[in-house]
This record gives structure tokens, C-alpha cells and sequence, in this order.
């Protein structure tokens, strides 16, 4: 597979850090009761991880390799140092919300396991792909996810947008008399629904893992024959 498309594939997918890895299930837990709080951590979180994979990277033939741990995490929590500040100063109706969860992007697993694992070990480009890529394979999961206990819980979507675009309002996608569903809005709602979605993707690498086996099946007894002739 092109390097490329490997680590895209990687990050969306195969590697998944939420699906695959279970990682960062603390935040994903806590702020994906609606999808405005998901998909804006997600957003922190990839620029946090993208910019010290990077950072990360260029740096590492001066770093040695005995105090690696402690530099890593240094450089990300200067950077969620940056984008803490930046949330107070331009969506600070929103940092009020996400509270907590944007310092602790420092502690998040997710963000030192790939600048110790890939940013450490590769090039620049190499690493601000990988770090973009892994970024956006949490965001889409975490962002569904808030999505679905959004809908389930309260029947909208969108909610809190108004703390990021003025102009804009939550739609209301179930009827306005729907009594909501409690459960979805809480960790343990949280938990069934993430359970379902690793179930889907397990599900269907099952299924690509079949199809896969029966096409090398087929191909087996056609390159024996051929051999043969």
C-alpha cells in the first residue's frame, strides 16, 4: 500500500485510536453528550496532536532519548496551553462548557502514544499526516457518537451552536413533545452506544476479512492451473 494512503487508512480506520485502540475514552465520554461539545474537543485535540507530532519530529535527533517522555509531554502541554487561551479569548462561551477537558488534552492518551510511536521515529511530513489523520479518525467517531446520544437524549442536533456561529440554532429533528431519553445523555449511555459502534467496525472487518479470504480462494487454484500449463 502507498505510505500514504497506509497512514490515512491507519488513522480513519484500521488504527483507529477510539475504535481500534480504545484510547481518550475519558473525554469522549464526558463531552460527547451533544455533537458542538464533540466535534470541538475533537478539534483541539487534532490541532494539539498535529502541531507536536511536528513539533515532535523536527526536534527529535536533540532530544535525548533517556528524558524523550517528559520533553513530549512538555511540548504538548505548551501547545494546550496555546489553544486553552484561545478558546477563553475568542469562544469563551464554549470553553465554559468543555470546562476541564481542554487542559487535560495534555493527558490524553492519544496525543503522546503517536509522538511516541510514529512522530519520534519518522520525518516531518510523515508525522503531520499521521497526526492529522489520527486527529480526524477521532474526531468523526467522537462527533458520531455525540451525535447519536444528541439525538437519542434530546431529539436535536446542534445544540450549543450558537456559542460558535451566533447566527446559527439547534434543529429540532424529533417532534417537540418527545420526552427525551435520559440514559444517552449519561457515561453509561455513552458506553452502550460506543459499544455498538466497535461492534459495527469489528463487524465489518469481519466481513472485508471473508471477502478477502474467498478472493484468494479463487485466485489459488487459477495461478495452480496456470503454473501447471
Amino acid at each position: 500500500m502507498n505510505p500514504w494512503r497506509e497512514i490515512a487508512h491507519n488513522g480513519l480506520w484500521k488504527q483507529n485510536a477510539i475504535l481500534a485502540q480504545l484510547l481518550g475514552l475519558c473525554p469522549l465520554l464526558a463531552v460527547s453528550t451533544n455533537l458542538v461539545n464533540a466535534v470541538s474537543l475533537g478539534l483541539a485535540t487534532i490541532l494539539v496532536m498535529t502541531v507536536a507530532n511536528v513539533a515532535v519530529s523536527s526536534l527529535r535527533g536533540f532530544i535525548p532519548y533517556e528524558i524523550r517522555i517528559p520533553v513530549f509531554i512538555l511540548i504538548i502541554a505548551a501547545l494546550v496551553t496555546v489553544v486553552d487561551l484561545a478558546f477563553n479569548a475568542w469562544l469563551h462561551d464554549l470553553y465554559l462548557v468543555l470546562g476541564i477537558f481542554i487542559p487535560l488534552i495534555v493527558t490524553n492518551c492519544i496525543v503522546l502514544a503517536r509522538v511516541e510511536a510514529f512522530a519520534a521515529k519518522n520525518g516531518p511530513l510523515f508525522a503531520l499526516v499521521d497526526g492529522l489523520m489520527m486527529g480526524i479518525g477521532f474526531v468523526w467517531v467522537i462527533g458520531l457518537l455525540g451525535a447519536l446520544r444528541e439525538l437519542i437524549g434530546s431529539g436535536t442536533l446542534f445544540a450549543g451552536i450558537e456559542m460558535v456561529v451566533p447566527s446559527l440554532s439547534a434543529w429540532q429533528l424529533l417532534p417537540e413533545d418527545y420526552p427525551g431519553f435520559l440514559l444517552a445523555l449519561l457515561p453509561p449511555g455513552a458506553f452502550f452506544i460506543l459499544g455498538l459502534l466497535i461492534a459495527g467496525r469489528n463487524w465489518l472487518e469481519y466481513r472485508a476479512n471473508e471477502r478477502r479470504k474467498a478472493r484468494l480462494r479463487h485466485q489459488t487454484p487459477l495461478a495452480a492451473s496456470e503454473a501447471r500449463s
